[in-house]
This record gives C-alpha cells, sequence and structure tokens, in this order.
C-alpha cells in the first residue's frame, strides 16, 4: 500500500535524538548492580588465597564519545568509545591463618559499546525497535586495593580484573538490551497510530511497512488516512505513489500527499458535516442585507406575491466530496456546493424556493502550528445555474452579489475557524517542531 504520509528524520535529526537517548543511557549504567564476585587463586611462595569482592558501588558510568550511523536496509547502529566507569567495593582475603579486610577503588577506562538497532511494525501499525546486536570492549581495568596488607593483595590484581572486565562487558549489553525494551521502545509506541480529531473523524497514522534506512535517512510510510468514527467505510480511491522530494538538509520531513487531504472530504462527507444552514441571525450587523422574501423579490418578482416578507434559510450540502489537488503553486480545489432555498412559513415549517448549483475555484493556504497542520481558504470566482425553482424562472447571475457576501461573510469565517485548529502531526510524546517551513510539490 502506498503512503499517504510521510516522515523523514535525517542524521542531523537522529543525532539529536542520540544526544537525548545517550543522556538516558548514562543513567541507566549509572545504576548497573554489579555481583559480589569470590574465589581462590595461589600465588608463588604464598599459597592459597581465598578472597570475596562484595558491596560493589558504580560511582559513575560516562559515554563522551558516540555517534549513530544509518545503516542501510538494515537500521541504526550506535557507537560509543572511550567510555569510563569507576566502582568502588570491599574487600576481604584469608592467606593461610591471616585474613584482613579494606576497601577498593575500580577504574575502567577505554570502554567500546557497539549497538545495533532494528526498526519494525507491529500488527497494528505501531513502529518498534529492539537491540539486534550489542558487543562491549574494555581495553583497560586498574584495581587498587587499600588496607593494612594492600601492598600484598595488589600482587594479584590481575585475577580480579581480569574477572571485572568480563562481568562489565556482559553487564553492560543487558542493561543497554533493557533499556531500549524499557524506555525506547513504549517511548517509539506514544507515536499516535490513530489521532482522534473532533467528534465526527480521526486520522489513521499506522505503518504501512517498516521503516527504511538510506545513507542519508530513515524513512517512514504511514497510511495517512482521515475517517469516519461512525462508520468507517472503505475509500473509494487509491492513494499514488508518493515522491518525496531528496531533501536532507533539516531534522525531520513531513510530507502529506492530496490522498491524505482527500480522505479527509471524504469522511467529513461521508460524516454529514459538509452541511451548512444560512439564517437571518447569521449575516453580521454591520452587513446592510437580510435573508428574506423582500431582499429577494428584488431579483425574483414573484416571491412577494407567494409568500410575502417571510424569513429565508440556506441549506449549503456537497453533492460529492471535495477533490484537492496539489502543485507548486499550493493546494486548489473545485467544490460543487448545493444551495437550497427555503422560505419559513408562519407555523416555523419550510417551503421550497429554488435550488442552486455553485462551482468555485478554492485556494488553501497550509500552515503549521503546536504540532498540527493548520489552514485557511480563499474563494475565487463562483459560477451560479439554476438545477430547479417553485417559484418561476429568473436570472441566476443577478443573485452573484448576495452569494459573494453569504461566502465571504458567513460560510468562509466557519470553515476557516475549523481549519485553524488544525488536525494533529504524528509526533511522539514530548516533541516539539520548530523553524518550520512548509513547501508545495508537484
Amino acid at each position: 500500500t502506498n503512503p499517504g504520509f510521510v516522515v523523514r528524520i535525517t542524521q542531523a535529526g537522529l543525532d539529536y535524538a542520540h544526544q537525548q537517548g545517550i543522556a538516558v543511557l548514562e543513567k541507566e549504567l549509572a545504576h548497573l548492580k554489579m555481583p559480589d564476585i569470590s574465589g581462590d587463586f595461589r600465588i608463588r611462595h604464598v599459597g592459597k588465597v581465598r578472597y570475596e569482592i562484595s558491596r560493589l558501588d558504580l560511582r559513575r558510568f560516562h559515554l563522551p564519545y558516540s555517534r549513530i550511523s544509518l545503516v542501510p536496509n538494515v537500521g541504526l547502529q550506535v557507537s560509543i568509545s572511550n567510555a569510563f566507569a569507576e566502582v568502588d567495593g570491599n574487600w576481604r582475603v584469608k592467606i593461610h591463618f591471616i585474613r584482613d579486610h579494606g576497601s577498593f577503588d575500580l577504574k575502567v577506562e577505554n570502554i567500546y559499546i557497539k549497538i545495533n538497532l532494528k526498526l519494525g511494525s507491529d500488527t497494528s501499525g505501531k513502529p518498534t525497535i529492539d537491540t539486534s546486536d550489542c558487543s562491549t570492549r574494555i581495553s583497560e581495568v586498574r584495581v587498587h586495593f587499600s588496607g593494612k596488607f594492600g601492598w600484598l593483595y595488589n600482587l594479584f590484581h590481575s585475577a580480579i580484573e581480569s574477572r571485572f572486565r568480563k562481568i562489565l562487558e556482559s553487564k553492560v549489553c543487558e542493561n543497554v538490551v533493557s533499556s531500549v525494551r524499557r524506555e525506547l521502545q513504549p517511548y517509539l509506541r506514544t507515536l499516535p497510530v490513530t489521532a482522534r480529531i473532533d467528534a465526527m473523524a480521526g486520522i489513521d497514522y499506522s505503518l504501512v511497512a517498516p521503516p527504511t534506512t538510506t545513507a542519508q535517512s530513515l524513512d517512514v510510510d504511514l497510511k495517512g488516512e482521515f475517517f469516519s468514527l461512525a462508520h468507517r467505510s472503505a475509500v473509494p480511491f487509491p492513494p499514488l505513489a508518493l515522491a518525496f522530494p531528496p531533501d536532507h538538509d533539516r531534522m525531520v520531513y513531513f510530507g502529506a500527499s492530496s490522498y491524505f487531504f482527500n480522505t479527509a472530504g471524504f469522511a467529513y462527507h461521508g460524516a454529514g458535516a459538509l452541511v451548512f444552514e444560512i439564517t437571518d441571525s447569521l449575516i453580521p450587523k454591520d452587513i446592510d442585507f437580510h435573508l428574506n422574501t423582500s431582499t429577494f423579490s428584488a431579483f425574483i418578482p414573484q416571491l412577494e406575491k407567494m409568500y410575502p416578507d417571510m424569513l429565508m434559510k440556506f441549506r449549503l450540502s456537497a453533492s460529492s466530496a471535495p477533490f484537492l489537488n496539489i502543485g507548486p503553486g499550493g493546494l486548489s480545489l473545485k467544490p460543487v456546493v448545493d444551495i437550497q432555498a427555503y422560505a419559513i412559513l408562519p407555523n416555523s415549517s419550510l417551503a421550497p424556493l429554488f435550488l442552486l448549483s455553485l462551482v468555485s475555484n478554492v485556494s488553501a493556504v497550509i500552515d503549521v502550528k503546536s504540532g498540527h497542520i493548520v489552514g485557511s481558504l480563499k474563494v475565487g470566482r463562483m459560477k451560479l445555474s439554476l438545477k430547479h425553482s417553485d417559484v418561476g424562472t429568473f436570472q441566476v447571475r443577478t443573485l452573484q452579489s448576495i452569494m459573494n457576501i453569504l461566502a465571504s461573510n458567513i460560510l468562509l469565517p466557519r470553515l476557516n475557524a475549523r481549519l485553524d485548529q488544525g488536525f494533529p502531526l504524528p509526533l511522539p510524546d514530548r516533541i516539539q517542531l520548530s523553524n518550520i517551513l512548509v513547501r508545495f510539490h508537484q
């Protein structure tokens, strides 16, 4: 399935995310739990030595140099170099009849960690991430014992350092795998695969395929489809292939195809939201115009005879969902609107007067505010035609100025107020966008 919406995260975006992730990993590693160590060995001319290392406390774990790399068709790789850690603990030793105990300092330097992250998606369309490989190499471990016979115990430090190296190498990767599953995976799952917009519609942002990596970016293909909350039906047109522009300068790119916007029209039309009623009470007070038969009798003389001095109501509805086009110049649509005019009788019932068809060129301006796609419409030239009349024939073009007033002063402000509330972008928790640029492509 082609996506209706694409998210591209570039190397710059990954570098920023990596800064945040390394800070979290550093905190996680600083809480590594080290096991007690015990054993025995022989020292020439001394004999059998029995030792215990306990109450190990990792005082700090620093990751000063790290980078994240895109591995095409595989995922992401995090490389950490020159990391270092410091450990304190207690020791206890028995040599023949000699027993002693004390404390020690352990310095671990030149730690190299390589982590491979595999990206995917689950059956619900949420992104997944897991550690496909982790390796740790420690080139230097130095332990220093203090105590009455500390000089003697430093003689067998190599055996202890070797044990520490193996344990720490194993523990680091255990902790990395645990952190990815405990911290990173749940965070990725905060990406909303469905977002409720209002009482009528929602957006489906589920992944249509696992994320893909290239040498320059991580691309995520989303369904990008609006749907009616009352009844979700199949969209009667397919998503076309989305040719994403080859830009990589910014941290993140969002690409929305015409399919994304047209499913919005389809969903809202199906939910009955594209129906508007205009009465005299909605006409702004500063406009010297009233929606009644007296006003319209100047254009339709027989109105005054049939329905003298009565208020009127206009019911505007789209006979089909509006279809939007995107081009280098922006967004445009050409909706067809039916306008049914009624006279409001003294008993509040409605008498049909005439049915007009209105076709207009409409342009849309799109922006992003507070993580929402917002917009506004501008109406161009309108063309009216008479579809049916219950009050005889009349010249439709004479109503053009009145229709302009109704469209520009009543209908457009209502539509634009809704569009200004916007539709949410697919963003995980705590992400804010800045320095936003909107561009249009064919």
